[in-house]
């Protein structure tokens, strides 16, 4: 069975036939430039120490700094994360942004430990990271389970370390700590424009698409509540627990409270209840929810989510991905003979990193933008990469996946170009 890097990088095999780039392009892109894999020793509240494993992959960085997330989960390891840095390679070429791609994590159940010892936590991996993470080097943001308060911790650890006053640092942070306005659903908001986009090719009105949206945590529920107000019908939301549907439509602010209302004390920053505990709506199974007969599935969780054993099984027009890698590479051919649209990663959840983007130019120039302003330039960069997307995948006759990716080595390409590859060098001259 394929591992998940292995699938990853099958995404290139069509790019690099289609596109005439010089090999050593698809040889740079086959690896990572720096992998990190070392242990963080916590001291627990009840005085005993504990040993987690952290990771940091710094995919490509010939575009600029590397920017990728830090993920706390307990599935987390160096397979994982050295596919998520690939991806956020492709992702910021794709959004036209000056970055490369990096990843990071921490296999840990984050809902396991106190308040103290998630700071803890968090500051022993900045420890660990800090030689080779920096504002020109590598800059960590939110990814899954954490958030803007684990981003001020460790932003804060950093200017510790490093004795500078250094918000650029990192993004995804507090406002009050040089955070940027619109980040917390700038994901979700991002995605929402690519389906915008897609509808509005196809001649379709908002009121007339339904939706169901698969991981329902802060992205999902940021643009379920945003396409609820944009005219689409919300019919379904799931969480890894189950999902529950309702032809009538549901509201996503009363389903969100009902899931934070449930949550321990001692979770603070996680949600323990799940939505399937709605008693007034029709329950379905993590398997069920995913072959409802729906206009949009919106993939908002983990990678892996439709594969070759249940893409046949998939009635929905048309799926947006917005987590990382939610359809496997042997899912896809199934997906697209069936007449699925696809709405690639790389593009669609590119709106979390575009406005870290913005944070970063923010942090280090001292000068903010209010959320008009945000939302704008994120309009911009989501449409305009979108429309290029779609151009390149109806010239060359692919897929929407195959076109994002084509879009985005071709730009990493003209990037390594310009520094020199065997047809510059190999003359000997």
């Amino acid at each position: 069975m394929a591992t998940i890097f292995e699938n990853a990088l099958g995404r290139l095999e069509p790019v690099a036939r289609m596109l005439e780039v010089s090999p050593e392009v698809i040889a740079r892109l086959s690896r990572p430039a720096l992998t990190a894999r070392f242990s963080i020793p916590l001291r627990m509240d009840d005085g005993s120490l504990q040993m987690f494993q952290g990771y940091r992959v710094q995919y490509d960085t010939t575009r600029g700094p590397a920017k990728g997330g830090v993920r706390f989960h307990p599935a987390v390891d160096l397979d994982e994360v050295t596919s998520l840095a690939f991806w956020m390679t492709i992702k910021c070429a794709v959004a036209r942004l000056p970055f490369g791609g990096a990843k990071g994590g921490i296999a840990v159940d984050p809902r396991q430990l106190s308040r103290m010892e998630l700071e803890r936590l968090a500051r022993g991996y900045v420890r660990a990271v800090s030689d080779f993470i920096g504002p020109d080097r590598d800059i960590p943001a939110p990814d899954v389970n954490t958030n803007a308060t684990i981003m001020g911790w460790m932003a804060d650890e950093y200017g510790q370390i490093a004795r500078v006053y250094a918000p650029d640092a990192f993004t995804g942070k507090p406002i009050e700590l040089g955070g940027s306005a619109g980040r917390e659903a700038a994901t979700g908001r991002g995605a929402l424009r690519v389906l915008r986009y897609l509808l509005s090719q196809q001649g379709k009105r908002e009121n007339e698409v339904t939706v169901a949206v698969q991981g329902f945590g802060n992205v999902g529920y940021h643009f379920a509540r945003l396409a609820r107000d944009a005219g689409n019908k919300i019919i379904g939301v799931a969480d890894s627990k189950g999902g529950i549907r309702s032809q009538e439509g549901l509201d996503p602010d009363l389903i969100m409270r009902h899931k934070q209302s449930r949550r321990e004390l001692k979770a603070m920053l996680y949600c323990d209840a799940s939505v399937c505990e709605e008693a007034d709506h029709e329950v379905l199974s993590p398997e069920a929810f995913l072959e409802q007969d729906v206009d949009v599935l919106v993939l908002a969780a983990l990678e892996g989510q439709i594969t070759k054993q249940n893409a046949a099984r998939v009635r929905a027009r048309t799926i947006l991905e917005i987590a990382n890698g939610p359809v496997s590479l042997d899912a896809d051919p199934i997906l697209r003979d069936a007449g699925i649209t696809v709405l690639p990663d790389v593009l669609c959840n590119a709106g979390g990193v575009t406005v870290s983007y913005f944070e970063w130019v923010q942090s280090r120039t001292g000068f903010y933008w209010d959320d008009t302003q945000v939302e704008a330039r994120l309009t911009n960069t989501m449409v305009g990469q979108a429309e290029q997307v779609f151009a390149l995948s109806e010239t060359h006759g692919t897929d929407l996946r195959t076109g994002a990716y084509a879009l985005a080595v071709k730009r990493i390409a003209e990037a390594m170009t310009a520094k020199g590859t065997v047809e510059f060098f190999g003359n000997g001259k």
